[in-house]
């Protein structure tokens, strides 16, 4: 595999406009044109309520987490898009898993495909303030029997 073109590879500083959509097992999907390293995180505050933001490239709920910038390590990267996305500061409890799934897709309205790449850590909040980041449209903490309801819904709540 080649390397990938950074210019092609999008986040908040250089692709402030870019819309993505995401393709699960669907043959009609676009085919990758990169593998990017992401990191996510499964932040849980003191109530053991999980974090999520509404995405703006798409308009989902999904946890925070990204691409990985060069210089910076997996771990430094959660540290980072978790404070970017929600304005917490956290710290890394374990790591939950490394999803690779060739079935799923990313297109970006740039033009870039992407293979999805994410190692997701288990996050606890050690600081900051909530708020809601250049990326994302709504951050907020869900109970686990929230979250389908919540998933599931397309308006602001």
């Amino acid at each position: 595999m080649g390397a990938v073109d950074t210019r092609t590879v999008c986040s908040e500083w250089n692709c402030p406009n870019v819309s993505r959509m995401e393709y699960y097992n669907d043959p009609n999907a676009p085919a990758p044109t990169s593998i990017v390293a992401a990191a996510s995180a499964v932040v849980v505050n003191d109530e053991h309520k999980i974090l999520l933001q509404r995405r703006k490239d798409n308009d989902l709920w999904s946890l925070p987490g990204g691409a990985m910038e060069i210089g910076e390590s997996i771990a430094q990267t959660v540290l980072r898009e978790v404070q970017e996305e929600s304005g917490l500061h956290v710290e890394l409890v374990r790591l939950v898993g490394i999803y690779t799934d060739p079935r799923h897709v990313i297109a970006y309205s740039n033009g870039e495909v992407r293979q999805q790449f994410s190692i997701c850590f288990a996050c606890r909040v050690i600081g900051g303030e909530l708020r809601r980041g250049d990326e994302s449209t709504e951050v907020a903490f869900f109970a686990p029997n929230e979250l389908e309801d919540s998933l599931n819904s397309t308006s602001s709540s």
